[in-house]
């Protein structure tokens, strides 16, 4: 899943550059979203590691 934060990342990147601001924010969007939710699953992941106490 961070990966494709980081694609839409990119992707994002390349089509400010180029002048497309309307896939940029798109694309953004979409990055920030699947980083967030990269953060969340982690956060769960951790807490779920802790509770079992391995």
């Amino acid at each position: 899943m961070l990966y494709y934060a980081l694609v839409f990342f990119i992707v994002a990147i390349v089509a400010g550059v180029l002048g497309f601001g309307g896939i940029a924010g798109a694309s953004a969007g979409i990055a920030q979203i699947l980083f967030f939710l990269f953060l969340a699953f982690l956060v769960i992941s951790l807490l779920m590691h802790l509770v079992r106490g391995r």
